[in-house]
């Protein structure tokens, strides 16, 4: 390191210089630095990056938000325009009434009607005609009685199948209701994941532009770094969206062991070692651990 000198009250001028064989080095690497500057300053590596199109991939090819309901929309459809009350008595007619049950209550009634003309009529006439009763009015009364029991005996199948849809119809309604509750909830969570999705791929795609707008500021603020080298370390801006994951962790890494470096030095020794060194070493494992976070 030299010095300059001052004359008749001029300004004082300080020059620093190294050892020749550091300075020779020096200008070696600068010269080789200049060189992969020129080679890249205009070869921009983010030149063909293409922005992502997530409308096409939520919405279809033609498609914006615009083009479907709006969240209020939806829930004035499925729920702040719903009369449960007309639901459920909806609901209840198509379980009670619906075809199916009506399909079942005639089946019953065509076996009923088979049964009473194969089994039950024949054993009647037989025992009528045993007791010489057959054209009295005790046949009458027999048939009456056997026709009798069959509208009972339907009337009761009948009645029994639609009290087992009672709890359908409300397991339907419940579900119904739940249903309409999904739809809108479901639908918020997608908008909310498309608002997430376009902040997100916006800021990418933005910060794409301008990677390669800045290019040719990234390439010489490395060549920045190399002229001012022999000054000693300085922080070296490599990306111009920020500090890349690597770089966190390192920052926090070096911050936790100055500060666990200091903390420990001031205990003294710990467990034989310096407490400066297990300090430091506690605290880089909890600052690239912070880093994380």
């Amino acid at each position: 390191m030299g010095g300059g000198g001052s004359s008749g009250g001029g300004d004082t001028k300080t020059e620093i210089r190294y050892a020749p064989y550091i300075e020779a080095h020096h200008q070696t690497f600068l010269n080789s630095i200049a060189s992969a500057v020129a080679s890249t300053i205009n070869v921009s590596p983010f030149t063909g990056y293409v922005p992502i199109d997530y409308l096409s991939g939520f919405f279809g090819v033609g498609y914006a938000l615009s083009s479907f309901p709006s969240l209020y929309d939806m829930y004035g459809k499925f729920m702040a325009g719903l009369d449960i009350d007309a639901l459920y008595t909806q609901i209840l007619e198509d379980s009670v009434n619906n075809p199916a049950i009506n399909n079942l209550v005639s089946d019953h009634a065509s076996e009923l009607a088979d049964d009473i003309i194969q089994n039950a009529s024949p054993r009647l006439v037989t025992g009528l005609r045993d007791i010489n009763s057959v054209v009295s009015s005790s046949f009458i009364v027999g048939k009456a009685m056997l026709e009798t029991a069959r509208i009972k005996a339907l009337s009761k199948y009948d009645l029994s199948l639609r009290v087992t849809m009672l709890p359908v119809a409300e397991s339907r309604w419940s579900a119904h209701l739940n249903w309409n509750k999904g739809v809108v909830m479901t639908y918020a969570e997608i908008m909310k994941l498309y608002f997430s999705c376009a902040m997100d791929l916006d800021n990418h795609n933005y910060s794409m532009v301008t990677k390669n707008t800045l290019w040719p500021f990234t390439v010489l603020d490395f060549q920045r770094a190399a002229l001012g080298a022999m000054q000693g370390a300085s922080n070296s801006k490599s990306d111009v969206a920020g500090a890349s994951t690597t770089q966190k962790v390192i920052g926090g890494a070096l911050t936790g062991a100055a500060a666990g470096a200091m903390a420990g030095a001031a205990y003294g020794s710990i467990g034989g070692y310096p407490g400066a060194i297990v300090g430091g070493v506690v605290g880089a494992v909890l600052g690239g651990a912070s880093a994380f976070m």
